[in-house]
């Protein structure tokens, strides 16, 4: 990693009162603007030791710290992954993703993505995505488990992409979660966008918040925790963790959104042992619904909980009948 800092010193009259990713893109050599968003956004620029947003002014005074990771061959490999494969034809293919498993490469996650195993499965992919998301048309965080849908084709993925970009697209997901969630049903409406002061998190409290409807029902109870059904109406970023969080019922094994303080309230010490060795948030895609894009009918798809879900269900539901 390289570090290189910038500052005021080197600024001309016109750079003066200029936007940071625009002074950034046009002064540090083979990086552009987006990946100077992308950068920002990740927190590998600090103005004056603090995270700015993309569009900060510059002004007389202030010092630029950048980090510079080295660069990466920009384009995925097909790499020889097991599939949990759901369905598959000659237009599409879903899968039921694992946890742990990160859709397509970024820094930081260059190969073992589900882009690198459907490149050895598949062999051809739609090419829409670019060489590093080819065939991707929505995600999942890395830590939540569950079913997507990838296009083989173009033209699939044009279809696809139209579908969720008018919320045709029904994604039911399933969140075990910290608390005994008041009511049996309810809506969550509240904006969701970057956090304020860390920009690698989302918050409903952003200044930039865009519009985001939850809607949730109970599954099952277990007095100290919750097993949630889940449609999103909208498809922002961290979604479901960052409403439920909001909403006092944190998802289980989130190091993000989180209440580390919740595990406290358990007392069994086998029990506690068994949360704390979930290595992820407990969120799972259960439900994908979409119009297909050859046959034009409307396909549904469903996955069960994943193990380590299912197990904790069933530890819970133990202890609640004791």
């Amino acid at each position: 990693m390289v570090i290189a800092e910038i500052s005021s010193q080197f600024f001309t009259a016109e750079q003066n009162g200029q936007r940071l990713d625009i002074f950034l893109a046009q002064n540090v050599p083979s990086v552009s603007r987006s990946q100077v968003k992308r950068m920002i956004e990740e927190g590998a620029v600090l103005v004056n030791g603090l995270l700015p947003k993309p569009s900060q002014i510059l002004k007389e005074g202030d010092v630029i710290r950048l980090d510079l990771k080295p660069p990466k061959d920009a384009k995925a490999v097909a790499q020889e992954i097991p599939l949990n494969i759901v369905y598959e034809d000659e237009e599409i293919i879903v899968v039921n993703k694992e946890a742990g498993m990160v859709v397509h490469p970024a820094p930081g996650n260059y190969d073992r993505t589900l882009v690198n195993a459907l490149l050895f499965h598949c062999r051809n992919l739609s090419g829409i995505g670019g060489v590093l998301r080819p065939g991707i048309v929505h995600r999942l965080d890395k830590g939540t488990s569950g079913l997507m849908v990838a296009a083989k084709t173009d033209a699939a993925h044009r279809y696809l992409t139209e579908q969720f970009q008018n919320h045709e697209v029904y994604k039911t997901y399933q969140a075990l979660v910290w608390g005994d969630v008041k009511g049996s049903r309810g809506e969550i409406i509240l904006p969701v966008g970057r956090h304020p002061g860390d920009r690698k998190k989302m918050s409903t409290k952003s200044r930039r918040g865009r519009d985001a409807v939850t809607l949730w029902n109970v599954e099952k109870r277990y007095g100290f925790s919750t097993l949630l059904n889940v449609d999103i109406k909208t498809g922002r970023t961290h979604q479901i963790r960052v409403h439920l969080a909001d909403r006092g019922y944190p998802v289980m094994g989130d190091t993000v959104y989180g209440n580390a303080s919740k595990i406290k309230t358990i007392t069994d010490a086998a029990l506690k042992g068994r949360i704390r060795s979930l290595e992820r948030q407990a969120l799972h895609a259960a439900g994908l619904s979409f119009i297909h894009p050859k046959r034009r009918e409307r396909v549904f798809f469903t996955a069960p909980l994943p193990a380590d879900m299912a197990d904790l269900c069933r530890l819970f539901e133990e202890k609640t009948i004791s």
